[in-house]
């Protein structure tokens, strides 16, 4: 079947893809090398993020380059990157506390409510939902609600008052992780029998085992339920 070619244009510069091609597949069909900007090509790590324009619509758009395809005259650039505020902070030496989430994104106070950052996020998540939640101090509900977060930072690429939403959802995980989530007795045996090397023989013959073998095992192993 003879492939449908299209215009696009890649920082500025035409090329002619196929429009059957994602943009992260239009990239490479033009000749670019991708080092950074990709990753999973399945949507789930977030390093493709892109912005792009198309034919008769003034509007900025933000999408990830292996979901989204090409359309005629596109003109776009990726993002690998997003630059964000991003304070430090040890987690070993915070308490656990919703008020430490504040105290250190004190911005997320002065969010709008205009819902263009859960409108922009490819993983369809309520991300102004989240942003409610940190204010009220529900970490939890901030942990569950932003759970399918990766990171891609589309979000502020959105946001009018450029809250680094996703940053301080990634602190609240850590705390509710450490902090507030309860203990796994199953996790922390599974860790004690790695300590003392129940699996160290197993390991190295998983390195050691040919490619089609290690395949077939992974395809037949046995799941453990959770406890």
């Amino acid at each position: 079947m003879k492939e449908n070619m299209i215009d696009i244009y890649i920082m500025d510069e035409h090329h002619r893809v196929p429009d059957s091609l994602t943009i992260l597949q239009a990239l490479e069909y033009a000749g670019y090398q991708l080092i950074r900007g990709v990753g999973c090509r399945g949507g789930f790590c977030g390093a493709c993020a892109t912005v792009y324009r198309v034919a008769g619509d003034y509007h900025l758009k933000f999408a990830l380059a292996c979901q989204t395809k090409v359309e005629p005259d596109m003109q776009l650039a990726m993002i690998p990157f997003f630059p964000a505020h991003l304070p430090r902070y040890r987690l070993s030496e915070l308490k656990g506390t919703a008020k430490e989430v504040l105290e250190l994104y004190p911005e997320m106070l002065t969010c709008y409510g205009c819902n263009t950052c859960t409108k922009s996020c490819p993983q369809e998540i309520d991300v102004l939902g989240y942003v409610s939640a940190i204010v009220r101090g529900d970490i939890p509900a901030v942990a569950d609600i932003s759970f399918d977060c990766i990171m891609c930072g589309l979000c502020v690429s959105r946001c009018p008052a450029e809250l680094v939403k996703h940053h301080a959802a990634l602190l609240s995980r850590r705390i509710c992780g450490k902090f507030l989530a309860p203990r796994s007795d199953h996790l922390q045996r599974r860790i004690q029998e790695i300590k003392e090397g129940k699996f160290t023989g197993k390991l190295a013959e998983l390195k050691n085992m040919p490619l089609e073998d290690l395949k077939k095992v992974y395809a037949n192993r046995d799941i453990e339920p959770g406890e």
